[in-house]
C-alpha cells in the first residue's frame, strides 16, 4: 500500500471556487484527491511525488484575491484508501429520489431509478456539490431521449452517465484536467456507457460540433462567459444550455454574456446561494 503525505491548506476568505481552483492547481502537481471543509482543502500526494518547493511556489504564486496558508503537511502510512473514502468522505448520494450516485465499494446505499457508480479520485465531481445536484436535478425532468449532449467540464462524468442513462443518443464529455479525464473514461465504463464520447481539452475540442441539443457546463463564471460563443456555436437553433458552478449574484453576468449570443433565459434554480440557469438558443 502507498503512502501519502496530508497537506492542509487554510483559505482565507473560504469559498467553494478558490477551493475548487487550488484542487486543480495541485492536480497538475501530482495530488491525487480532496476533501474541502469550511476553512480550507486537505489534499493527499504519494509520499514520493510531495514537493515542499514546488507546494510553497503554487502557494506563493496564488493569483486570487484569498490568502493561502500552509497548516500541516504529514506523512500517511499506506492503508486501504478505498475504505477510508468510503468512511470519512465519499458517501453516497440521493439526488431527486430517481438518482444514486456511490462508489463502487459502496454496499449500502438505496435503489434508484438510474444507479450511477463512480470512483472518485478528486473529492469534487462527485456529486455532493450543489451545483452537481442542481443540474441533475434539470436532467431528470428534461427530454433527453434521442438528443445529443455536451457535457463541458465533466469532471468524473456524472452528468455525461446519467444524460446517456436517460437515453441521450450521442453524448460528448469534455475535462481539461487529464487526471479528470482519465477518470471519467473509468467511470463511463463502470457504467456500461464506454460509447461516451470523452475528449481532453478546453472548449476548442468542440469545434467540430454545431449540432447539440443540450449544453451543460457546471464550470464557473468566467469560464463560462469566455466560451459562451463557442457554447452558442456547438447549440442547434432552438437547443438548451444548462450553466451551474456560480453564485446566484452572478446570474445577471451570465445572462448578459448569453444574451449577446442569442441565448434566451429560460429559468433560474438555485440551492446554497448556488445557480443553475437555463438558456434557449432562438
Amino acid at each position: 500500500m502507498n503512502d501519502y503525505v496530508e497537506v492542509k491548506v487554510e483559505i482565507t476568505p473560504f469559498s467553494e471556487d478558490f477551493s475548487d481552483l487550488l484542487a486543480a492547481e495541485l492536480a497538475e502537481a501530482g495530488y491525487e484527491s480532496f476533501v474541502t471543509d469550511s476553512e480550507g482543502l486537505t489534499a493527499y500526494v504519494r509520499n514520493e511525488s510531495y514537493d515542499r518547493v514546488a507546494l510553497d511556489g503554487i502557494l506563493s504564486r496564488w493569483p486570487y484575491p484569498c490568502r493561502l496558508q500552509l497548516r500541516e503537511a504529514l506523512t500517511i502510512e499506506g492503508r486501504d484508501w478505498n475504505h477510508e473514502w468510503e468512511k470519512n468522505y465519499f458517501k453516497p448520494i440521493v439526488i431527486g429520489d430517481e438518482c444514486v450516485v456511490h462508489s463502487s465499494f459502496h454496499t449500502d446505499y438505496p435503489t434508484c431509478r438510474y444507479d450511477i457508480a463512480i470512483d472518485p479520485k478528486m473529492a469534487f465531481g462527485t456529486g455532493h456539490h450543489a451545483t452537481t445536484s442542481l443540474i441533475v436535478t434539470r436532467l431528470l425532468t428534461m427530454p433527453v431521449d434521442g438528443l445529443k449532449v455536451v457535457d463541458m467540464g465533466t469532471g468524473t462524468g456524472i452528468l455525461a452517465i446519467l444524460s446517456r442513462m436517460r437515453g441521450a443518443g450521442y453524448v460528448v464529455a469534455v475535462e481539461i484536467d487529464p487526471m479528470a479525464c482519465e477518470n471519467t473514461r473509468e467511470n463511463v465504463l463502470l457504467n456500461g456507457c464506454g460509447d461516451i464520447d470523452v475528449r481532453l481539452g478546453d472548449v476548442t475540442s468542440i469545434s467540430d460540433v454545431v449540432d447539440a441539443d443540450i449544453l451543460l457546463a457546471n464550470i464557473n463564471r468566467n469560464i463560462i462567459t469566455a466560451d459562451m460563443p463557442a457554447y452558442a456555436a456547438a447549440v442547434k437553433s432552438g437547443g438548451q444550455f444548462v450553466f451551474s458552478g456560480f453564485y446566484e449574484a452572478d446570474v445577471p453576468v451570465v445572462e448578459e454574456a448569453a444574451s449577446r449570443c442569442g441565448l434566451k433565459l429560460a429559468d433560474v434554480t438555485s440551492c446554497d446561494g448556488w445557480a443553475s440557469v437555463r438558456f434557449v438558443k432562438d
